[in-house]
């Protein structure tokens, strides 16, 4: 809910998502200024104009006491906004107009504009934990190997959505080399060839595809997913779980619940935070941080 007197900011993506989502990035300023029109509140809208200005912008309404702030975009523009917003007493808002939107979905947030804007006006604020791989935030999903690769390949191409998505799936699942691993937490080693590591702070990656069914937002644990070797007609198969919930029946899969875990490889490692791709170490360390982000949520 709103607090009368305060001050609030849009981040926008102009570029966020399929063509008919920028059509509507486009008309932000309308639509926020109508959302805002019966509170006391003055919401600015600005607009992003390059890789990590939104968690620029982000930082500096935090350090003004500006609140909510307001992610419109998609996974990306949500994790750099809410990567300024953490330990902050300012408040997340998402307007998600991305090709995923797995946060917004799991967190029940419209996908339209308008119904999101209502959220960040009306809605309550929950606090949920975040997870840190490699040094970088990332608040749904971060992973290794064939979902990194697929999110480097989507990157590399001209326009957004799920369409797009799927190109880039089977444009890298029949190329994709697995790499071995070797995982510690707790008491634990893993060593092994793995398909992919996934470390899941959310359920999905969007679109209903949940990558760990089980995950929480809010219980201080990452949900470890790891993915043995198959070739890419099995990966194609395979993928049906993702949808069905049931990935973890998967008899080529292994899942745990970790606070902490260190993955390491012989080669430098290229993993993903929310999409956004990162080439790393030869050894990263993944950590979550409980209670770490407030975000305004449906009532």
């Amino acid at each position: 809910m709103i607090t009368p007197g305060t001050r609030a900011a849009a981040i926008v993506n102009p570029v966020a998502g399929p063509a008919v989502n920028r059509t509507r990035n486009r008309q932000s300023s309308d639509l926020v200024k109508r959302a805002f029109a019966d509170e006391a509140t003055a919401c600015e809208v600005v607009f992003t104009k390059y890789a990590g200005h939104a968690r620029e912008l982000a930082s500096n309404f935090a350090s003004q006491g500006v609140s909510p702030i307001i992610a419109w975009g998609g996974d990306g523009t949500v994790n750099e906004v809410a990567s300024a917003l953490a330990f902050q007493p300012a408040v997340l808002g998402i307007v998600p107009t991305g090709s995923g939107n797995g946060l917004a979905r799991e967190l029940g947030i419209s996908l339209d504009p308008s119904g999101a804007l209502a959220t960040a006006v009306h809605g309550r604020d929950r606090t949920i934990d975040i997870g840190v791989l490699g040094g970088r935030t990332f608040v749904n999903l971060a992973g290794v190997g064939l979902d990194a690769a697929v999110a480097e390949t989507f990157g590399q191409l001209a326009g957004r959505g799920l369409r797009r998505y799927v190109q880039a799936t089977m444009a890298t699942v029949f190329r994709y080399e697995p790499s071995t691993y070797v995982l510690t937490f707790r008491e634990n080693t893993w060593q092994t060839s793995a398909l992919m590591v996934a470390f899941a702070n959310g359920t999905q990656y969007g679109h209903g595809a949940s990558i760990a069914p089980h995950a929480r937002l809010d219980d201080g644990l990452l949900d470890l997913v790891v993915i043995a070797p198959r070739n890419g007609l099995r990966v194609l198969w395979g993928a049906r779980r993702l949808f069905t919930g049931t990935i973890a029946q998967d008899p080529d899969v292994r899942t745990t619940t970790v606070d902490s875990a260190t993955i390491a490889s012989e080669q430098p490692i290229r993993f993903h935070v929310d999409g956004e791709v990162v080439c790393g170490g030869r050894s990263l360390t993944a950590v979550t941080h409980r209670a770490a982000l407030r975000v305004r949520v449906p009532r």
